[in-house]
């Protein structure tokens, strides 16, 4: 991996040249900063996307699971 060693004042001007989306992930490893690109899907303003039973399913969004926990919930009570 090579890496540049820039001032402080450049670092904005740097990350918008390298990435070409509209939000990034920062995270700390290691001591040190990772900053990965995210890339949201089309129509769908969430970070996550489902899992399991549901991921194949383009009828159920994360919204839509949602409000079927919360409906779930209701009724058990």
């Amino acid at each position: 991996m090579t890496g540049n060693i820039v001032d402080m004042k450049a670092l904005p001007e740097l990350l918008f040249r390298l990435f070409s989306t509209d939000k990034v992930q920062v995270t700390e490893v290691g001591g040190g900063v990772q900053v990965m690109p995210v890339k949201e899907v089309a129509g769908d303003n969430s970070l996550g996307s489902l899992a399991g039973m549901f991921a194949g399913d383009p009828n159920m969004s994360v919204e839509k699971f949602l409000e079927r926990k919360r409906a779930d919930k209701e009724l058990d009570r």
